[in-house]
């Protein structure tokens, strides 16, 4: 099994988006004898589930602004976070099985293979909230969420957790911002034609992007 690597134009919906189907493997490259160290700014943004989870490494570039012309006609650039890579973990497959602890295994495996192959400093989610009509869909999101965490901890990343309302307030303005909101705002953010697809890599891009906005304003004072 192996993860395909996407560039940023997937992730504008010109080809589907990446698969890590479980378990993934460990990526192999020429850089393997030494060890990668995280790029300064890199966030990686994790949607997670049990079936799909999906993921989206962001870091500082330069993002085609589609409202704006530059100089001769070329597309006009501004600093800011770019997609290097996304996609969704699909724990289910590939002859996992569908026991609690086959997922959780392969959800793992898959997380840390995103780590490894994209060193970040710091790996933003969303918290765990529940609705009392159902207690057991949090608990089930809070296991997914703990083998992700114990995936960062072994790796020496930072976890930081966001709310839902945080993250649509800071790439929004308002906290209940719709879903036509978010993914426009998502949209334009990373200079892409159209919103990520699926909704779990577009979700996975805006809890990094509220990351990557929030280490902005701190350091802006």
């Amino acid at each position: 099994m192996s993860r395909r690597p996407v560039a940023s134009s997937v992730v504008v919906g010109t080809d589907p988006p990446a698969e890590v189907p479980g378990p993934p493997r460990l990526v192999t490259t020429a850089a393997d004898s030494s060890v990668a160290l995280p790029m300064a700014g890199r966030v990686v943004g994790i949607d997670p589930g049990l079936g799909v989870t999906g993921y989206a490494v962001l870091e500082p570039g330069q993002v085609v602004d589609r409202s704006r012309v530059g100089l001769n006609g070329q597309p006009y650039c501004r600093p800011g976070p770019v997609v290097v890579e996304a996609g969704v973990i699909r724990s289910s497959r590939g002859g996992v099985g569908k026991s609690l602890a086959a997922r959780l295994a392969a959800l793992h495996a898959g997380i840390l293979d995103v780590l490894d192959s994209y060193p970040p400093q710091a790996l933003a989610l969303e918290q765990v909230h529940s609705h009392p009509r159902h207690p057991r869909t949090a608990i089930l999101m809070a296991h997914a969420r703990g083998v992700i965490v114990l995936a960062a901890q072994l790796r020496g990343v930072p976890v930081v957790g966001y709310s839902a309302s945080r993250i649509k307030k800071t790439l929004t303005g308002s906290g209940r911002a719709p879903k036509e909101q978010m993914q426009h705002a998502v949209r334009i953010e990373l200079g892409l034609v159209r919103p990520p697809e699926p909704h779990d890599v577009a979700d996975a891009c805006a809890v990094a992007l509220c990351h990557y906005q929030t280490l902005k304003l701190k350091m802006l004072g």
